[in-house]
């Protein structure tokens, strides 16, 4: 009698491997799936108009009648802020911790789907049976409230899953990190750990947010101007560092952008920042003395329509800086970011304000473990296998290489997309399925590659040309085509580049066979290469290029 084979247990990354933002994992056991996390990045310089980015979701689609749950580990935006935008395509239920879900449900009532969507509210250190996943919350510290690990049991073995997190022995919110549970989980055998390489290059251990006070209570004691301190704005305990910290300079302190206040209030409705005095409002700020007056504000990244970019542009309704006054960026620079966040610097200083950055003090720790937090964890966890994930390939090799030298057995670099098999036998990558990235565009979900927004990178940067050519029905000239440049050349240079280009397409044309001339399709072809092939010979550019054929 031959015996049923045992289930398959998989790991599948389809956001989060190969950057950093936009996690997105899931985990097999036979044919009943488990997704953990479901986050955005936002557009940069090589994206323009697009602000929102989520991982493709194709491959779990179409498996969506064998997926069971979507686990949050954490409330920020690379973790949960793709629920409101891709939920509809997967319609499953969804587990939050009360802080967590407390801002899912702001993002569903935004998006109509409050009322659709099963959230199940899990306590602090809690477990949920989820399918053949038996799931319990592992106490971490991270940059926000309530970070989890999670310790997901199946019939194969344990998986850790770390989320983003450090180990913070003395954190401003929040108990510390259950180290106790962490080595249970190592004393009683781990298959594999998924984990966090964002800081893996970075030596020693990952400072303890309550070290930030001194610093930034002696920044508000220092300057006799206005000091505002940018942010993240779910950073709930740099809000709470900052506020003390101010406070203790007798300074009152003001909350700008909408953001700071969407969190403040799933803060307070959890339970944190009770004992601090209530936020002055925006439109309040300008009637306090500038030595007595602190503002927390976002915008720390540069972005265009955050508060700090709108005070720097002079253009905020309520709140202006100017001379004498300070600005801090608590926090990093997100890869991608740095000349947006230099562009903003730039327009303060040239306000006359002071700009302050942790290269000059210290304003800001990490959230994440660097190369101590790491080796500690993996001497606490013991796994068989280590998966890095959350970082760019840079980071995923380096982290691998760290866990080899912390003893664990095997290691795997995936991608986004590297089905891996964890049981039974060693494990390994053994296909790669569909993976890539969906854009918020006007309200619509394209495709990242999509035709349209290929096009509009092209005009913007490589202008277009558009012709338009007039035969007859043998295929002959009837009239000089026109020719239109758009941001190639400018001026004269601009008119004699168009007189070149319609002395090339008739030249074009009237080379081509009679039997060509005849079929549109020919034509367009042979006149878009020769146009394509002359910009790029002489602005080296590659042009939207647009062929109008109209006969007669």
């Amino acid at each position: 009698m031959v015996s049923k084979a045992a289930p398959e247990l998989h790991f599948l990354p389809l956001g989060g491997s190969n950057e950093i933002g936009m996690n997105l994992n899931l985990f097999a056991y036979g044919d009943q799936w488990l997704m953990v996390d479901l986050g955005i990045t936002f557009g940069d310089d090589t994206t323009p108009s697009l602000d929102i980015i989520m991982p493709d979701i194709r491959f779990i689609e179409g498996k969506r009648d064998k997926l069971l749950g979507l686990v949050l580990t954490h409330g920020h935006e690379d973790h949960i802020g793709a629920v409101p935008y891709l939920w509809s395509r997967l319609k499953c239920p969804v587990y939050a911790t009360p802080f967590t879900a407390s801002l899912v449900r702001r993002k569903l009532a935004d998006a109509n789907l409050l009322d659709k969507v099963e959230l199940h509210e899990v306590p602090l250190s809690g477990d949920m049976e989820i399918g053949p996943f038996k799931i319990d919350l592992v106490r971490l510290t991270h940059s926000i409230p309530e970070p989890n690990g999670l310790a997901i049991t199946t019939p194969a073995g344990v998986i850790y899953h770390t989320g983003d997190w450090k180990f913070d022995p003395e954190p401003v919110i929040g108990a510390p990190p259950d180290y106790a549970r962490l080595s249970n989980l190592g004393d009683n055998g781990v298959l594999a750990l998924i984990g966090d390489s964002t800081n893996v290059f970075v030596n020693g251990e990952t400072a303890s947010e309550s070290n930030l006070y001194a610093d930034l209570s002696a920044i508000f004691k220092e300057h006799t101007g206005r000091v505002a301190m940018t942010s993240f704005a779910s950073n709930v305990a740099r809000l709470e560092t900052i506020t003390r910290a101010a406070l203790a300079a007798d300074r009152h302190v003001g909350l700008v952008g909408r953001s700071m206040w969407r969190i403040e209030a799933a803060a307070r409705e959890n339970g944190y920042l009770s004992d601090l005095p209530p936020f002055v409002r925006e439109d309040e700020i300008a009637l306090l003395p500038a030595r007595h007056t602190a503002i927390i504000c976002t915008g720390s990244q540069g972005e265009s329509r955050a508060a700090l970019s709108r005070i720097a542009d002079g253009s905020h309704q309520h709140v202006s800086l100017g001379p004498g006054d300070t600005v801090v960026f608590s926090s990093r620079k997100i890869p991608g970011n740095e000349r947006t966040i230099q562009r903003l610097q730039n327009r303060l200083i040239a306000g006359g304000i002071d700009i302050i950055t942790d290269d000059d003090r210290f304003v800001h720790v990490s959230g994440h473990p660097s190369r101590g937090d790491l080796t500690r964890m993996y001497g606490l966890v013991r796994p068989q296998v280590a998966i890095p994930v959350h970082g760019e390939q840079m980071h995923l090799i380096a982290h691998a290489a760290l866990a080899k030298e912390c003893q664990v057995p095997e290691a795997i670099v995936p991608n986004n997309g590297s089905l891996i098999r964890l049981y039974p036998g060693p494990a390994e990558i053994i296909d790669q399925v569909p993976s890539g990235y969906l854009a918020l565009d006007g309200g619509r979900l394209k495709a990242l590659n999509a035709e349209s927004i290929r096009d509009r990178n092209k005009l913007l940067y490589n202008g277009s040309v558009s012709a338009t050519v007039v035969l007859n029905a043998k295929g002959d000239l009837l009239a000089d085509p026109t020719v239109a440049l758009r941001g190639i050349d400018d001026g004269e240079a601009g008119v004699e580049a168009s007189e070149d280009l319609i002395d090339l397409v008739i030249d074009t044309v009237e080379t081509m066979s009679k039997s060509a001339r005849q079929r549109d399709q020919s034509i367009r072809q042979q006149v878009e290469q020769a146009v394509r092939r002359e910009i790029r010979q002489v602005y080296d550019k590659r042009p939207l290029v647009d062929i109008h054929l109209v006969r007669v």
